[in-house]
């Protein structure tokens, strides 16, 4: 049964009675106070959190005129991970299985055919046998293996997901550095943040490092991707999509900042949007891109990967070279932002973060989404709906174990 007219009219009415104390204009004059008097820098309780590196500054430029900016890159490459989704099956396995790829602009054939995979498996039964080495198919472009995670967190399915994809895209990042000549994108931030998430049943992450293995190759590779690529003097940045932090507004509410938007996204949209005042109203401007300076940070878990003691890896380089640069974009075509962000072991060098920041800008407003060699990644990496149904019926057969499915798997099939 569909929503009658009538029932619509009713949540309507409810809806509207659901006040709040600040308009939308009001919020963009918070957010604009908040700019310009909050942010240079923002302290924590032990100090800075967040601070531009060199100037605060907003730009904006002609949409069509950015898109034909010639590249300040003569190649860029990206890298991406795919999962089929956690499955559980009857006989007690909770199971992902992550493939990872890497993209070239221009096109490289026989990297785009390579492909790291992770089958990553939880069980409670102390028999069942996992793990294994790696082992090589196609020519030795395809490498997979299994790992077996230990509980880590409540949610087992949420732990298995990341590390099958932390382990594909890192490994296959280090696997491939070598054909990176100028700039690497990954398809999300520059470390695995989610692991933080997962330290909430110990003092540190230092101390899930020490007790889970796979945490910890996890970390190191990223730190030694980082220290890879700054050894040969190649920027490695990240391109997160749809950033989902509240760590800059959790510091602005702790500084008794009033903070009425829902995330750090919201907060730079209002900061970053272009309006224009026709028809007795005001309008969001649609013909440039904006984006913000590069800020400093350690924020949320930002503040772990730049701390040695709490991340509990070697590291080769000083401890500032790994806290986290970004710049936020904001594209009005699609009302949307992203976020860029680089270690500062290439950030802290102005010609190479004015590239990134060249380049990116340049691409998102060329492509009105991400930069080309993250789409191309997303393509190579992606496994299909139909590839991931038959992947399960394969997995059934080799457990000889129906999927334990539950009402909304049978209603929504293709999930």
């Amino acid at each position: 049964m569909t929503l009658d007219p009538v029932h619509f009219d009713g949540i309507a009415a409810l809806a509207s009675q659901i006040r709040t104390d600040v308009d939308a204009e009001e919020h963009r004059d918070l957010a604009e106070e908040t700019w310009a008097n909050y942010l240079d820098p923002l302290y924590g309780e032990d100090g800075p959190v967040l601070q531009p590196l060199a100037e605060q500054r907003r730009s904006a430029a002609d949409l069509q005129e950015l898109a034909l900016q010639p590249s300040p890159f003569d190649t860029a490459h990206g890298l991406d991970s795919g999962t089929i989704n956690p499955k559980t099956f009857k006989n007690g396995l909770v199971l992902d299985l992550a493939q990872a790829a890497m993209s070239a602009s221009p096109s490289d054939l026989d990297l785009h055919r390579s492909r790291t995979v992770i089958t990553s498996v939880h069980s409670n039964d102390a028999t069942v046998k996992m793990g294994t080495d790696w082992r090589k198919q196609d020519e030795g472009y395809w490498r997979g293996r299994i790992v077996h995670t230990a509980p880590l967190a409540r949610d087992q399915e949420r732990v298995v997901h990341g590390l099958a994809l932390y382990l594909s895209e890192s490994h296959h990042a280090l696997e491939h550095a070598d054909a990176v000549d100028d700039l690497l994108l990954l398809d999300g931030p520059v470390y695995p943040k989610q692991l933080v998430n997962w330290a909430d049943r110990h003092a540190s992450l230092a101390d899930l490092v020490t007790e889970n293995e796979l945490v910890g190759e996890v970390l190191e590779n990223y730190v030694r991707l980082v220290e890879r690529f700054a050894d040969e003097d190649v920027p490695l940045a990240g391109f997160v999509k749809s950033p989902a932090s509240q760590a800059l507004v959790r510091a602005l509410r702790d500084r008794g900042r009033p903070t009425p938007w829902a995330s750090d996204a919201a907060f730079f949209t209002q900061v970053l949007e272009q309006r224009e005042f026709a028809d007795g109203d005001y309008h969001r401007s649609t013909d440039e891109l904006s984006w913000t300076g590069w800020f400093t940070s350690t924020l949320g878990a930002d503040g772990v990967f730049a701390d040695a003691n709490e991340l509990g890896v070697d590291r080769e380089l000083a401890a500032e070279a790994y806290e986290v640069a970004f710049f936020v974009v904001y594209d009005p075509r699609t009302d949307l932002v992203h976020k860029v962000e680089l270690p500062r072991a290439f950030a802290d060098d102005e010609e190479t973060r004015r590239a990134v920041e060249r380049y990116v800008t340049s691409q998102v407003a060329a492509e009105a989404g991400p930069p080309e060699p993250i789409g191309k990644a997303d393509e190579l990496a992606r496994i299909g709906a139909t590839e991931k149904q038959e992947l399960v019926r394969k997995l059934e057969q080799s457990f000889d174990s129906k999927r334990d499915e539950n009402y909304d798997d049978k209603r929504w099939p293709d999930q």
